[in-house]
Order: C-alpha cells, then sequence, then structure tokens
C-alpha cells in the first residue's frame, strides 16, 4: 500500500511555545473590537458515531447537526487523553497532563483527598479573565474540591454544576439517597454522584433533570453576559451521556426503533443535550451574541460501547489508545469568522484550544507556559495541516505496561499490552485493520523515537484513583519506559 503524506505549511504563531508573546496592557486588550464570545461545549463519554454529522443513523442530533453543518467539521480531532480527568486537564491547561502528574484520575473519595491540579498551571479561563472576559463554567469540573482548586479560583468568575467526576441525573432520587446518609453520619462515604449541586460555592437544591439544569443555567450565563460590555467565555461541561444511564421517558419514547435498553437510554440522554443546545441557540440569538460567538463542540474521550454507545468506524472506546478512545466528534461554529460546509480533515487536539483561544481574545500568556498545542484557526479557515509532520501522543498506564499511540499526518504507531509495533494509516483506514509496520519499519522506528524523547518530560503521577491502583505502581516499578519504547 501506498503511504500518501500531507505535504502543507507549517503555521507557527506567537502562542506556541517557542514563541515570543506580545504585551499588551489589559486597557489595550479590553478595547479590541469585535472580539468573539467563546462557547465551549464538552460531552462526557459521548461516542464518535453518536452524532448526526458523524453519521448516526438512530440517534437525533438535530441542533448539532445544524450547527456543524453550518460550521465546519472535524473528522481526526483528538482529546489528550481516553479517560476524563486528564483529558479535561490537558484542556484547561494546554499541556499534555503527564508533565505535571496529572496522568489519572483524582481519587475517588470525598473531596478527592484533597488532591486537585497543580495551581501553578494556568488554565485557559484564568487567561481569557486576565483578557478581559466574562468566564463561566457549568457543570462537570473533576480537577480538585479544595477552596484552592475551586473554578472561582481558576479564572471563572460564575460556577454551576458540580466538582466531581460524575452526577446522577434525577433530583428526587439523588437528594433523597443523600439525605438519607447525611442522617446515618456516611458523611465521608456518600458517593459524590449524589452530592448537591453548587453555585459559586454554596450548595443549591436543584429541581430539574440535571442536563436540563445545565441548559438552562447555560443561558442565563449568557442572557447575563449580554448585559456586560466585555465578550464572554463560558465552558458548558456536560455530564451526559456518562453514566449512570438516566433519561427521561419523553426523550426515550422518540426512540421506538431502538429495541435495546442501554441505547435507547443512551439515546435519551444524548436527545436531552441536543434539546438544551436548541434552547442555548434561540438564547444567542435572542441576546445578539449568534453572529460573533465561536461555538467548539467536542467530548473530553471516547465512548463505552458496553454502556449503549457507539463509535463506529472506530476501534474500542474509552481508556483505549485505539481510536475509539480518544478521537471524538468536534465542529466549529461561527457565522462571522468560519464558512459554513466546511470539513477539516487533518489532525487536531484539544491541546490547541488554549492557544486558540487566548490569540482571539488578544489576550497574553505567561513566557514561562510551555504549550503543546497551538492556534489552528488559520489552518482550519485555509484548509492546510496546522501540524505537518508532527506527531501527537496518547499515552494510557496499566497494572504493569504502558499503552501508547502516535498519530502523524495521516499515520499512526501504537503498542498495547507490551505486543509489537503497529503502523496504519487512520485516514483510510480509522478501524485501524491493515497495519503497515512491516512495510516501513524505518517510519516507525522514527515515530516511536520521538515518542520515546516525549516521555522523558514526564513526572510520577501525583495521585491514583485508588489505593490498589497505587500499590500496583510501585510494586510493578512503572513506568518502566525501557520496556514501553523497546523496538523488537
Amino acid at each position: 500500500m501506498k503511504i500518501h503524506l500531507f505535504i502543507s505549511f507549517i503555521f507557527i504563531f506567537s502562542l506556541s511555545a517557542c514563541g515570543e508573546n506580545a504585551v499588551a496592557s489589559k486597557d489595550e486588550i479590553q478595547n479590541q473590537p469585535d472580539r468573539p464570545n467563546i462557547l465551549f461545549i464538552l460531552t462526557d463519554d459521548q461516542g464518535y458515531a453518536d452524532v448526526g454529522f458523524n453519521g448516526s443513523t438512530d440517534l437525533k442530533t438535530p441542533s448539532l447537526d445544524a450547527l456543524a453543518s453550518n460550521g465546519t467539521v472535524f473528522s481526526s480531532a483528538y482529546v489528550v487523553h481516553p479517560f476524563c480527568g486528564p483529558s479535561r486537564a490537558g484542556l484547561m491547561t494546554g499541556r499534555y497532563p503527564h508533565k505535571f502528574g496529572s496522568q489519572f484520575n483524582l481519587p475517588s473519595v470525598k473531596d478527592s483527598g484533597g488532591l486537585g491540579l497543580p495551581t501553578d498551571e494556568s488554565y485557559i479561563s484564568e487567561v481569557l479573565q486576565d483578557a478581559g472576559y466574562y468566564t463561566g463554567i457549568i457543570g462537570k469540573w473533576h480537577l480538585g474540591e479544595m477552596p484552592e482548586h475551586h473554578p472561582n479560583q481558576r479564572g471563572f468568575d460564575e460556577f454551576y454544576g458540580f466538582l466531581f467526576g460524575g452526577h446522577s441525573y434525577f433530583p428526587e432520587q439523588y437528594q433523597k439517597k443523600y439525605k438519607d446518609a447525611k442522617v446515618r453520619g456516611l458523611d465521608y462515604a456518600i458517593w459524590q454522584y449524589l452530592a448537591p449541586m453548587q453555585h459559586n460555592g454554596k450548595e443549591v437544591k436543584e429541581t430539574e433533570y440535571v442536563t436540563d439544569a445545565l441548559s438552562r443555567e447555560a443561558s442565563t450565563f449568557i442572557t447575563q453576559a449580554s448585559q456586560k460590555n466585555e465578550p464572554f467565555f463560558l465552558f458548558l461541561s456536560y455530564n451526559a451521556p456518562h453514566t449512570p444511564l438516566e433519561a427521561k421517558e419523553d426523550d426515550m419514547a422518540l426512540f421506538p426503533h431502538i429495541k435495546d435498553e442501554k441505547r435507547k437510554t443512551y439515546a435519551g440522554m444524548v436527545y436531552a443535550v441536543d434539546r438544551g443546545i436548541n434552547d442555548i441557540v434561540k438564547t444567542l440569538k435572542k441576546t445578539g451574541q449568534y453572529d460573533n460567538t465561536l461555538i467548539v463542540f467536542m467530548s473530553d474521550n471516547g465512548d463505552r460501547t458496553d454502556q449503549g454507545a457507539s463509535n463506529y468506524p472506530l476501534k474500542e472506546g474509552k481508556n483505549s489508545v485505539q481510536e475509539g478512545g480518544y478521537r471524538t466528534p468536534m465542529f466549529m461554529h461561527w457565522p462571522v469568522g468560519i464558512k459554513a460546509g466546511g470539513l477539516y480533515k487533518h489532525p487536531v487536539s484539544a491541546l490547541d484550544l488554549f492557544p486558540t483561544f487566548a490569540n482571539l481574545a488578544g489576550a497574553t500568556i505567561a513566557p514561562n507556559k510551555q504549550l503543546d498545542g497551538k492556534d489552528i484557526l488559520t489552518a482550519v479557515k485555509t484548509g492546510v495541516s496546522a501540524r505537518a509532520g508532527e506527531p501527537l501522543y496518547v499515552m494510557v498506564h496499566r497494572g504493569d505496561h504502558t499503552n501508547v499511540a502516535a498519530r502523524q499526518d495521516n499515520l499512526k504507531v501504537i503498542r498495547t499490552r507490551n505486543e509489537p509495533w503497529r503502523l496504519y494509516d487512520v485516514e483510510l483506514d480509522p478501524a485501524e485493520d491493515n497495519d503497515l509496520s512491516h512495510l516501513h519499519p524505518d517510519l516507525v522506528r522514527e515515530m516511536v523515537s520521538k515518542m520515546s524523547v516525549w516521555s522523558w518530560s514526564h513526572t510520577q503521577p501525583d495521585w491514583f484513583y485508588n489505593h490498589e491502583h497505587a500499590a500496583q505502581w510501585r510494586v510493578n516499578g512503572m513506568p518502566r519506559f525501557d520496556e514501553t519504547f523497546k523496538l523488537k
């Protein structure tokens, strides 16, 4: 098989890790005309195939599809990690989480054991807030629960949602369970998915299905933001369709053709997100914010195919370094800035959002901030690769081995369970069925060598999900990169 490599210009922007940042005063930044609002919508564990614009035939996502068709769809969009916590850490910091000890989910105990992302890692929310943006996050956080890690201390003027990694959906159910546990004195052992919603650090009693509540609060934020002089940044962080599988009966009733109960429930949960986005779009139009709002949509990682989701045609799902683990649906919509009907096939990363958003905002990034992404907007508008010849990495540590992969242009090298390295052309073969490694051993060697060098920038984990994982790491002498990057 002939290997086709993209040949295109490499765009290097002032916000890249090796670039210099122009310094502007806060007044100069805030007075720049027509800076766009930024609405970043992130779903949780949503499959690559579980949107209409990526070919779903049984799920309905009309609102997402309308935005996608009037914007640019990304067919090769990746997050930095195939499960929640590290993925979100990469999103917020613009850096691989392995570089600052955040390569695992936070501990599954109350307050995450007092741990959270290092406070010396700047967040995109802080950069945009400093640039004069009115900032908000609605929904899931999962980056730390102590005061110093709280969203209101990390660049967000407004926060409505929950701090842990997930939540139950029906308040009449989770509130009763939470109250019963409190009465029994089980405060430290209460499942965090039952904890009350909060608004800026204060508990509130929610009355709506959680997805609907988050959509409602997003519209409220936009309405408030429209009355201010500055642009806004809103991170709408849905926990749907993450488990537990809990959907409204009216939403599930729209899918009588789906007989599998998990798939039907999952479909209802995705549709609830879509309903909410429809309301949010109406709010943007009503407040006059629609045309100059950049909307970016993606999922935080691949889906769980054992919980009703689909990644077709990608292989595997959440937790995997196969395509289904970290390649997600994505689009950008911005009526005055991005053409309608676009398709961008080159690889992009969630790491790219930090510099892209910051550049749009005219923001200044600290000189010592080492970003792993790059501003992709000009490349998207012109249809060329923003990182020709440059790899994107993914790495997941298991009990006694590490699974790794790197995509460079159309090629992907991958190793799982310490099996032999494999090479795929994931543009032509997104299902990773046809191993080309025997045809191109030099390419494999070069790509593995780059990834090995990248691994030297990593630090030891600052935490583990539980004591068992911590013990496995120590007993097995992880990460054992000497074994991971062997070629034979």
